[in-house]
């Protein structure tokens, strides 16, 4: 049946689920420090933001391949997409900012997704070692900065 529709060498879910898999696992621990964290996107959120820009990427791929400008306008359309959602993420309260850590790590998730869709597992790995290493390790220092608020919420405050 999907011979006849697609063709005999068309159809290879193999490729699609290592990359959408590996996209997802190197999503997983960004969205469990957020969820750790209870912040408003947690474990489902990340891993679903990284499978959807890889997804992007893949289902493009036959469109785009002799085209490489085609897969540049995909790629901006996630940069642009990611960043839309981040907005969503972030919350400007009376004289404070809130989310912006969360926005950021939308953003780079999305990246992790788009890398791994294109083949640089390299680059994806990466970003995702660098964001937990932030994530994580970041959070107990910030105790010591200047911007921590009195209740331990991830906030930054606006200047007068």
């Amino acid at each position: 049946m999907f011979e006849q529709f697609l063709g005999p060498d068309h159809f290879d879910i193999m490729p699609h689920l290592v990359a959408i898999g590996l996209a997802y696992l190197l999503a997983f621990p960004i969205g469990w420090n957020r969820e750790k964290s209870e912040r408003s996107a947690g474990l489902r959120t990340f891993p679903l933001v990284a499978v959807a820009s890889c997804g992007f990427i893949q289902a493009a791929e036959s469109m785009t391949a002799d085209t490489p400008e085609a897969m540049a306008r995909i790629v901006e359309g996630l940069i642009t997409g990611m960043g839309f959602i981040g907005g969503g993420a972030i919350l400007r309260l009376k004289d404070s900012v809130k989310g912006t850590a969360t926005a950021a790590s939308l953003w780079i998730t999305g990246a992790i997704g788009a890398a791994v869709g294109l083949g640089s597992l390299d680059v994806a790995i990466m970003l995702s070692v660098i964001t937990v290493a932030t994530l994580w390790i970041m959070a107990p220092l910030k105790h010591f900065g200047h911007l921590e608020q009195e209740d331990g919420s991830d906030e930054v405050r606006k200047e007068k």
